[in-house]
């Protein structure tokens, strides 16, 4: 079963969705996360698919071919989320659709749930786990725990619009290649350098890798560079620089708890489960989610969960998706 595309309209914008299976089916949407595509989730597509289901996988806004917005608060999380809940009008009129995010489109699912709780039925997250609000928003946290120390932190260095784009943009390949390898479970320790100071820049310290990996081949990373040539970093990178606007947003509006069923996976080598030192961020997540059915850590597996083990990553969300 292969996808096809269509452009979308939805929240004032269009967005390119990859779509597969039967046009009747329950509609699972897919959000991916940075710096990926719709491409991130085509195993997911396939099987999905297969199984019955109408599965949607958008190009998140100003990624790929979608509608890319200039301004930065154009990419923060209501309108995100609203961009979501349009496709469920677009492709599911009148029925409520289930949503699984991986990275920032994690936190971007569980959003889409927690704000527009008609529109989805059900939500996973991969990687990321659902983190409530709390007093300060996440990069006022991490500006004290890394910045004031001295240590670099990849997002605050994304804040300044420009020196990110132009390190990330100059060669898309390398970046793809340096940044997805450093955070995955093939990468030996160290390969994301935890001693890398305030003022170094993203890829700095990041090994090459020898392709093709396991998950990972010459001919994907050269689809992802093609993407990033043509879009640019912008997009992307304004989601990160909306994390204060995001969390007065969704502290104004919302109890943060997820009623909808829920489900988590993530992997023992993802760093983003250590980010915030001496804090257990799946404990932190559970009260927030009172129907969590599940929350699986994958043994060696790194960041690009559902690329880097698609087989047990399929299995675990066919079955919750079948006992909804």
């Amino acid at each position: 079963m292969t996808q096809e595309f269509q452009q979308i309209a939805t929240n004032g914008i269009h967005l390119r969705v990859a779509l597969s299976g039967p046009e009747d089916g329950p509609l699972v949407i897919l959000i991916h996360g940075f710096p990926e595509s719709w491409y991130s989730w085509r195993h997911q597509l396939k099987a999905f698919g297969e199984a019955g289901y109408r599965v949607a996988a958008p190009d998140v806004r100003g990624y790929g071919g979608s509608d890319k917005p200039h301004e930065v608060e154009a990419y923060d999380m209501a309108s995100i989320t609203a961009d979501n809940a349009g496709l469920v009008d677009a492709l599911s009129p009148g029925k409520p659709a289930v949503i699984i995010g991986h990275d920032w489109g994690a936190p971007i699912a569980w959003n889409s749930a927690l704000l527009h709780p008609d529109k989805f039925r059900a939500v996973a997250g991969l990687s990321v786990p659902h983190m409530p609000q709390g007093e300060h928003s996440f990069i006022d946290v991490v500006d004290m725990l890394y910045t004031k120390q001295g240590h670099f932190f990849y997002q605050v260095y994304f804040q300044e619009e420009g020196p990110a784009e132009a390190e990330l943009e100059a060669d898309p390949a390398a970046t793809i290649r340096k940044f997805y390898y450093a955070v995955s479970g093939d990468a030996p320790d160290g390969a994301y350098p935890s001693d890398k100071k305030h003022g170094d820049v993203l890829l700095t310290g990041l090994p090459e890798p020898d392709l093709p990996l396991p998950w990972l081949t010459e001919e994907d990373v050269a689809y992802y560079a093609g993407e990033f040539a043509q879009s640019g970093f912008r997009g992307p990178l304004n989601r990160y620089r909306n994390h204060r606007r995001d969390h007065a947003y969704i502290r104004s509006v919302s109890d943060q708890i997820i009623h909808q069923p829920s489900f988590f996976i993530g992997g023992t080598k993802d760093p983003v489960l250590r980010m915030v030192p001496g804090r257990d961020p799946l404990a932190l997540m559970k009260p927030a989610l009172p129907n969590l059915k599940g929350a699986h850590i994958l043994e060696g597996c790194g960041h690009w969960t559902q690329q880097e083990r698609a087989s047990e990553v399929n299995e675990l969300l066919l079955g919750w998706l079948g006992g909804l």
